[in-house]
């Protein structure tokens, strides 16, 4: 899928030009009375406009200006007229301000008054520089430049090249720009303004983000905001907070523009900036939008738009507008988007903002390309590109540029799509947009794709899932997967690419390193180093408390005690809270934990010889089946519809649990033939002994064992043990394994049925009883003797630990049981949540054996319970977990366990142990319906 880049509006809040307050000049009188009352009526229209009582201010000042005409006081004259000038600047009249500007003028010139006169020329300029009429407004603040320095007037000659400055920002010329802001600077600091000198810090930061220099921009905002805070203005630090937030969110740091906006909010609400407020709540709505949280992003654009209304603020609301019809068109509610846009163009174009206009022209292309009205999308993102040109905005100026690519690749006119896409690209990069950047590789390597130029087309969709891993780095652990998943596009198109291309390794690398973590790794925090040093500090004081404990497990496995064991488990208990808290505070430490190439390198070398791995990939309209084996790696693609797959797998998951339901053997067979059938040459090539299945999604929940061949009507069972792995980076094969073939010294910790319990479980009795009584040293513990404790302060010591109790593993708990999400029963109800036992220290463990816990408890979960489960214990040390899917009938859980534990006393594997078991309960011929038998998996290495 191409991807389009959109005009979404954040809305920098930058200060104005530092204008002079409006005061009231004493004045001599011909007839005193008529001179204080003049005077009076101009201190009584400063209070009305402070009210914003605009109208009553304006006949206050008419009366003012009479009096003062009559009596030929000229100093009150030209207050009257410049009050009437502010205050109809203030109500966006510019012509009425210009017409009394203008009288002012004339009469300082006339009284030769050169305050007055530079006064009311930086005035002059603040109204044309509103208007869109930066020539003339230069003209007049350089005029106003010369009168100030001969009066040495040097706030107000810092004042004026603030304003100058300003001017030249926003046509363009940033050299210029910055060359009179740095002259602003030195004045400012010189006489020790600290409030101006801020101001004129953030207007720099300002000029440097627009030209594509975030450093620079942060560096001069970082200078403004302590300076803005030790003087208490509160306002100008949610001003520079905002546009902190503004850089962070142009270079991809999502997590850190969110935390930046959310401090300016809180301010902007503080001191009663309705208007600040309105931007603040609009620019946390896009940074949600650009997360892929659409819910999140509109509930914050509707709480802006009624305070756009509310204060009067038309190119906010337009701004609004525009982002609430962008987030409608983005989730094809086509429609409605067209609504809001057609509200906010009329507006755009009443307040004259240029920029504003070619956002909104663009997105109304963009949604009759979506449709595939390609004439009419031309035609507006035509009408936009002189404009953003006009205005000097370069950032939209790509994007509109992007998007006149991507209709004429759409119109089947490649190379005028590249020649556009190609003027694009370096402005992006030139303004810092990482994320505009992914889009233009994107669009450019389908083009190439399209017109058969492979190799670049894979380099420039690799160039921009990069640069979308770049971003991902930036975010916190709970936004990883949504901002993957809506950019996964690009990958897809990738690896089906390098798919046809025969190149299945490096299909299979991209494959892995564009999903994320679900669970950390906690060892990755061994020795890590980060830049930051404050989380540096957090994982030096993790891995010196992870020091001691492994002295202290050391001490334990050398003289085992009660106490010692529980000052392990409390140390662990510690451990595990801490490095949670660091990986999901800090993203710094989440992308650790990210799979690397090394992972999916240490895959391949640690895969038994006896082994092939299978790993299917969902590509939008196709499966890829990945088969890996020590030597090689091969994959085979097989035409689907995605949302008919799921569909076909979510029934066979609810057939599975249900054994009166006979349609499960058709659908299993339906399975098998996309599945397995198209590997079925390359595994019978290969030969193993074993089949290791990497599941993912939905995926998870299906025993591949039970997929039915439809021509020998074999299930898979009866052809290969299998098993099942988790994220691949955790299974190397460990190489002095207490289980290699043929060893028999094991030994079990077994608890079961802990009581009192809703739901009796008396055959996970007979499992336990079987373990004590055929393995030497085992230990049973049943009924009330089953506690949290026993199992906390032993399960250390022993190969074989064996759980035959409920667990809860449904995300809303489980009011049955009365037991809470992801937790474990034990004796006496205590419930032990899953991810405590992160680093439980099962180092000794060969197996953990969840033998009564269904994972997962609906058939269209998504696959994370069960993934979440296993490689948490896993990660604990446990080199293989048995968990289960569904809750098999008791007796018949119990046959199948007590087999599988004597296969294994013989030596047999796990993998064979297991298989051995379910094929044994098979031949009985009293049920063959998978339910009773399959529900069983083991997860981890055979």
């Amino acid at each position: 899928m191409k991807a389009i880049l959109s005009s979404l509006i954040t809305l920098s809040i930058c200060l104005t030009p530092i204008t002079p307050i409006l005061t009231v000049q004493p004045a001599t009188a011909q007839t005193e009375n008529l001179s204080e009352q003049a005077l009076q009526l101009l201190q009584q229209s400063i209070q009305l406009g402070q009210q914003d009582k605009y109208q009553e201010a304006i006949e206050t000042l008419q009366r003012a200006l009479g009096i003062s005409k009559k009596i030929k006081n000229k100093e009150l004259e030209i207050t009257a007229l410049l009050g009437l000038g502010f205050t109809y600047r203030s109500i966006n009249k510019p012509t009425q301000a210009l017409d009394y500007y203008e009288q002012a003028l004339s009469i300082t010139r006339e009284v030769s008054d050169y305050l007055g006169e530079a006064t009311i020329l930086i005035n002059i300029g603040f109204v044309y520089n509103n208007i869109d009429k930066p020539t003339e407004a230069l003209d007049y603040y350089k005029q106003a430049l010369p009168i100030m320095r001969q009066l040495g007037d040097v706030l107000g000659e810092a004042t004026t090249l603030n304003n100058i400055a300003l001017v030249y920002s926003n046509i363009g010329k940033p050299t210029e720009a910055l060359n009179h802001y740095e002259q602003a600077l030195l004045i400012v600091r010189e006489i020790g303004d600290r409030l101006k000198e801020a101001t004129t810090l953030n207007n720099i930061g300002l000029v440097y983000n627009n030209i594509g220099k975030p450093t620079e921009a942060l560096d001069y905002f970082n200078q403004a905001l302590p300076i803005r805070r030790k003087v208490g203005d509160r306002s100008g630090e949610a001003t520079t907070l905002n546009n902190i937030a503004l850089v962070y969110n142009n270079i991809g740091k999502l997590t850190e523009a969110l935390d930046y906006f959310n401090q300016a909010l809180l301010i902007r609400r503080e001191v009663g900036d309705r208007s600040g407020e309105a931007a603040t709540l609009n620019n946390i709505g896009a940074v949600y939008w650009s997360i892929g949280k659409p819910t999140e992003a509109l509930g914050y654009y509707e709480q802006a738009l009624p305070i756009t209304r509310e204060v009067g603020d038309r190119s906010g609301e337009a701004a609004t507008l525009n982002n609430i019809g962008l987030l409608y068109n983005n989730i094809g509610q086509l429609t409605e988007a067209l609504g809001y846009y057609e509200q906010a163009l009329p507006i755009v174009r009443e307040v004259d903002d240029r920029s504003g206009e070619a956002a909104t022209l663009n997105n109304i292309g963009l949604l009759y390309n979506n449709i595939g009205q390609f004439t009419k999308a031309l035609d507006y993102y035509e009408q936009a590109l002189p404009i953003v040109r006009e205005v000097g905005d370069r950032s939209k100026e790509a994007t509109t540029l992007n998007n006149i690519g991507l209709v004429y690749n759409n119109i089947g006119k490649p190379t005028k799509a590249l020649y556009y896409y190609e003027q694009a690209l370096p402005i992006i990069r030139e303004v810092g947009d990482h994320s505009g950047e992914a889009i233009t590789l994107n669009n450019m390597g389908y083009v190439y794709r399209d017109t058969n130029y492979p190799i670049k087309a894979i380099k420039h969709f690799e160039d921009a899932v990069n640069i979308t891993l770049e971003m991902r780095r930036g975010l916190k652990r709970e936004d990883r997967k949504t901002f993957l998943k809506q950019k996964e596009n690009t990958a897809i198109a990738l690896i089906k690419l390098l798919i046809e291309q025969n190149q299945p390794e490096k299909a299979f690398e991209w494959a892995n390193l564009t999903t994320t973590f679900d669970l950390a790794d906690y060892n990755r925090l061994i020795n890590a180093q980060v830049a930051n040093p404050q989380i540096q500090k957090e994982i030096d004081d993790w891995n010196q408390k992870n020091e001691r404990l492994n002295f202290l497990r050391q001490q334990l496995e050398e003289e085992f005690s009660t106490a010692k064991a529980q000052q392990v488990n409390e140390l662990q208990a510690e451990l595990n809270l801490q490095a949670e808290a660091i990986a999901d505070q800090h993203p710094e430490v989440a992308e650790l934990f990210e799979i690397k190439p090394t992972d999916i390198a240490i895959l391949r070398e640690n895969i038994a010889p006896d082994t092939a791995i299978i790993q299917p990939v969902i590509l939008s309209d196709k499966i890829a089946l990945f088969i890996l084996t020590s030597e090689d790696v091969k994959v085979i693609t097989k035409d689907i519809d995605s949302d008919e797959f799921n569909q076909l797998i979510t029934e066979y998951r609810q057939q599975l649990s249900h054994y009166a339901n006979a349609d499960v053997f058709v659908t299993s067979e339906k399975i098998y033939d996309i599945l397995i059938r198209p590997l079925e040459s390359e595994i019978n090539t290969i030969a193993p002994e074993n089949l290791a299945i990497i599941a993912t999604g939905k995926l998870r929940y299906i025993p591949f064992e039970t997929l039915s061949d439809p021509e020998t009507g074999e299930f898979l069972l009866e052809k290969y043990p299998i098993h099942y792995l988790t994220r691949i980076s955790t299974h190397a094969i460990p190489p002095n394994s207490t289980l290699e073939r043929g060893e028999k010294t094991l030994s079990a910790l077994a608890l079961a049925n802990p009581k009192p319990t809703n739901i009796n479980l008396s055959g996970t009795e007979k499992e336990a009883k079987h373990l004590e009584d055929n393995f030497p040293g085992s230990e049973a513990y049943l009924g009330t003797d089953a506690t949290l404790q026993t199992f906390k302060d032993n399960a250390s010591r022993f190969p074989i630990l064996h759980l035959g109790t409920h667990g809860c593993f449904d995300p809303d708990g489980c009011p049955n049981l009365g037991m809470e999400a992801n937790t474990i029963l034990f004796a006496n109800n205590e419930q032990y949540n899953i991810a405590d036992a992160a680093l439980l220290g099962l180092k000794n463990t060969e197996i953990l054996v969840l033998s009564a816990c269904q994972t997962a408890k609906e058939a269209n979960a998504n696959g994370r319970e069960l993934s979440g489960l296993a490689f948490v214990l896993e990660r604990a040390g446990a080199k293989t977990v048995m968990a289960s899917l569904w809750n098999a009938e008791d007796d018949t859980s119990a046959n199948i366990m007590t087999n599988f534990y004597t296969n294994m006393k013989q030596g047999m594997s796990k993998n064979e142990a297991m298989q051995l078991a379910k094929l044994n309960y098979l031949e009985t011929g009293e049920y063959d319906h998978p339910y009773f038998w399959s529900p069983f998996i083991l997860i981890g290495n055979n």
